[in-house]
């Protein structure tokens, strides 16, 4: 850990107004700031956290939704409790989890998909930035069949290569797709949020997964998603197991 590194850290405002605020972490404040840009979340909503871990985004959710609302956050790592939410240990792609989450939701519609997902980080932009698509058009994939028709997605993404893809394959689903940097986020992070709004109802009879579309279209551009050589599996912080994979040019 580099001493500028810990400085930079110890010196982050939003990590103190956290603190200060009894959030678990700085990324509550950036929900916050999309919710003030794109109020999504509404009182009486279901909203599902994919990768809740630690609860930031889940503890802003629920102030958001009230006593009438649920949020329902699932994670591979354990999270401690939040007041009102319905917590998760698990991957969404498990059929138990899902039977878990319909269990939790006893008929009622989700309304909002929010996910602050993010890759484990190795230090290689393209590896990580190519996990990052990856983990988002999964989170979609598992979540839209799920999310009432006119219902909205917020999700984290690096941008590079497949950005532009994901983006396309998302209007394709949604009526409105916007890309957002909150204040809070830090100035040298390459991250961006893309708030979804407005589901269309015939989305499930698209022929591919926004996965496959993503896929597709950066093979068009002589851009492949490559398994390395080596078998090691390295899990991302949160949300899904995955394979390490590459940006290769053919």
């Amino acid at each position: 850990m580099s001493k500028r590194w810990f400085n930079e850290h110890r010196a982050d405002p939003w990590r103190r107004k956290a603190r200060q605020e009894g959030y678990r972490a700085r990324s509550a404040y950036k929900l916050k700031q999309i919710q003030e840009k794109f109020p999504v979340l509404r009182q009486g909503d279901i909203v599902l956290d994919v990768g809740c871990a630690p609860g930031g985004w889940t503890q802003v959710a629920t102030e958001v939704v009230g006593e009438d609302g649920l949020v329902i956050g699932v994670d591979l790592q354990s999270t401690a409790p939040v007041e009102g939410a319905h917590l998760i240990v698990g991957d969404i792609r498990d059929e138990l989890v899902k039977t878990t989450i319909d269990d939790a939701l006893r008929g009622r519609p989700i309304n909002t998909v929010i996910s602050d997902i993010s890759p484990d980080i190795t230090g290689r932009y393209d590896i990580d930035q190519a996990v990052s698509i990856e983990l988002v058009g999964m989170v979609a994939d598992y979540t839209l069949p799920i999310l009432n028709p006119g219902g909205a997605l917020i999700a984290k993404v690096f941008q590079g290569p497949g950005l532009d893809a994901l983006i396309a394959a998302l209007k394709r689903r949604f009526s409105k797709v916007h890309r957002f940097s909150p204040v809070a986020s830090r100035n040298a992070s390459s991250e961006i949020y893309i708030v979804c709004r407005n589901l269309k109802p015939h989305h499930g009879a698209l022929k591919q997964t926004v996965t496959e579309e993503i896929e597709g279209a950066l093979s068009k551009l002589g851009i492949l998603m490559k398994e390395e050589d080596d078998e090691e599996i390295v899990p991302p912080i949160t949300g899904f197991t995955v394979h390490r994979r590459t940006l290769e040019e053919e």
